[in-house]
């Protein structure tokens, strides 16, 4: 399995273990919000030590990016914030399912129209197959 596969799967099989290990501090501390918080200082601290170790000087480029690009916080904190209140009611399990299913239409649509400067990849009809079956197995799930 090629190293980037590889480095995607773990981050795959982090998604649920972060849901129930923020979930359960959230619960502990009776407030995902400051679950939430608590999670993303600890992220921002390894983020930085990455970026000292690996570019610092990248920083330098921040404001000639995109300002739109900047919105992606707003989605990393939408999902920490949902899984953690969520998650505790509705299982991680099914909570992640419902992330998977929605990753894998934005992703679908992203690729298909090179939204964001994406590389652009056709959604195919096996792709929106898959996709169904995805949604078919999250209502099973559901039903269970």
């Amino acid at each position: 399995m090629p190293s980037h596969a590889f480095i995607m799967l773990c981050a795959g099989i982090g998604i649920p273990v972060l849901a129930a290990l923020n979930a359960g501090l959230g619960r502990t501390i009776g407030s995902p919000a400051v679950a939430a918080s608590v999670l993303f200082v600890v992220a921002f601290a390894a983020a930085v030590v990455v970026a000292l170790l690996t570019n610092p000087q990248a920083v330098m480029k921040l404001a000639a990016a995109p300002k739109y690009q900047f919105l992606a916080g707003l989605l990393v904190a939408f999902y920490l914030l949902s899984i953690t209140w969520i998650a505790p009611t509705m299982g991680v399990g099914n909570a992640v399912f419902f992330v998977l299913l929605g990753q894998l239409i934005s992703a679908a649509a992203i690729d298909h129209f090179g939204l964001f400067g994406a590389q652009t990849s056709s959604l195919t009809l096996t792709r929106a197959a898959g996709i169904a079956l995805m949604a078919a197995g999250v209502f099973v799930t559901q039903k269970a």
